[in-house]
């Protein structure tokens, strides 16, 4: 019965086809540096769960959000766990990234033909940077107010466009609730979604074009 329901499946949607192009390709011999970006994707998805499971009862007001993230840790059933694992998964997703980037960068596997490829991992640990900073402001304590302060300050010491670009994510002159709300709206759509895309480009770079083999002596 199952056979026949996944080749009545398989001749609509070429499951087969799809099996055989990403999970059952040929690799090369590789060592544990290169589940790294496999690692970071996880991470992305558990980024992904749990925020989502925060945004039920985290309100994004200067008046609330402090009091809704201690209602999370101490009222919630779990929701100490789950922002527990939300905020130490975006600091080992910035890790894995990076190391991602790093390995990449030292075998070599950014030359020709994954230019693309590595100029997507670029952006993405950018747009992985900026959910940490935008993250980093929405429990509005004193720590997460002041680390933004200089974040923002730091941004408009850029030539030329920094003023703008401090204003911009400030939403005025200082931090307020338009700022917060700013952050809230940039954490949990602007960026998710730029990440989503980039990952698509990224995954479909990596399966059309394979992983790259460790450098042999001379390479």
């Amino acid at each position: 019965m199952v056979a026949r329901v996944y080749a009545w499946l398989d001749r609509r949607l070429g499951l087969t086809t799809i099996y055989s192009t990403t999970l059952d390709r040929k690799v090369p011999k590789v060592n544990w540096a290169f589940t790294l970006g496999s690692a970071t994707l996880f991470l992305a998805v558990m980024q992904g769960v749990t925020g989502i499971f925060l945004t039920v009862y985290y309100v994004p007001h200067p008046e609330q959000a402090y009091d809704s993230v201690n209602y999370i840790m101490n009222e919630v059933a779990f929701g100490w766990l789950i922002r527990g694992v939300h905020h130490w998964g975006a600091t080992l997703m910035v890790v894995t990234v990076f190391l991602h980037m790093l390995r990449t960068f030292f075998y070599g596997s950014y030359k020709y033909p994954r230019e693309i490829t590595w100029m997507t991992g670029v952006f993405l640990l950018l747009v992985t940077l900026g959910m940490g900073f935008t993250g980093y402001l929405l429990p509005w304590n004193q720590r997460a107010y002041w680390a933004t302060t200089v974040g923002t300050s730091i941004a408009g010491t850029v030539p030329l466009v920094g003023p703008l670009v401090e204003r911009i994510l400030r939403g005025g002159e200082g931090l307020s609730a338009l700022t917060l709300a700013r952050f809230f709206s940039a954490h949990i759509w602007m960026l998710p979604v730029t990440l989503l895309a980039l990952v698509g480009i990224h995954l479909y770079l990596v399966v059309r074009l394979g992983i790259s083999h460790i450098p042999r002596e001379g390479e």
